[in-house]
């Protein structure tokens, strides 16, 4: 795992794949446990999370559905500060088990104009599962409910996530180098 460079910034490892796979594992062995006996509904935030989310899945042993939306409030590494909804959820969630899969929790803007209308159509419980979360980036009080790695508030690549649309390709995560 060496260094990379996208569009015209340079990235250095961060979190090899072996240890991305090894805690989607112990998050969806979690997962397992708490929803034994439930047909939870995976709610996968596109676009970051899709690998993510097909990894996690793969993992867990209990029936279980997955739906994909897309939020947006990216632009460059910085939040534009919107969030834009280009893809909305089209299945019923009244009374289901909801787990939002998101690829990386910061500020938590997205999330928070998002849990409300999620709330207003009433599912019995409804979860996060993120794979990152920067703590030292929170605005908005969002709490992760299944985490796999708090980082510093830097900025990231691969495994999904993007820098002006490059770099989702890799299967390890990347820092941006300063």
């Amino acid at each position: 795992m060496s260094g990379i460079r996208i569009h015209d910034k340079f990235f250095k490892p961060y979190l090899s794949q072996a240890s991305i796979s090894e805690k989607v594992r112990e998050m969806a062995e979690q997962i397992n446990q708490d929803y034994k006996g439930k047909k939870p509904l995976f709610i996968s935030i596109l676009n970051g999370s899709f690998m993510f989310a097909s990894d996690l899945f793969k993992e867990l042993t209990m029936e279980v559905e997955i739906c994909f939306i897309k939020l947006a409030s990216y632009k460059g590494i910085k939040s534009s500060g919107q969030v834009v909804t280009a893809i909305g959820l089209d299945m019923d969630i009244f009374g289901r088990h909801v787990l939002i899969v998101e690829d990386i929790v910061d500020t938590g803007k997205t999330l928070n104009q998002f849990l409300p209308q999620l709330q207003h159509q009433q599912p019995a419980s409804l979860k996060i599962v993120s794979l990152l979360y920067k703590p030292d980036a929170k605005i908005y009080p969002i709490a992760v409910d299944y985490l796999g790695f708090s980082i510093p508030n830097k900025f990231v690549v691969g495994y999904g996530l993007d820098y002006n649309g490059l770099g989702r390709n890799m299967r390890e995560i990347y820092q941006l180098a300063e």
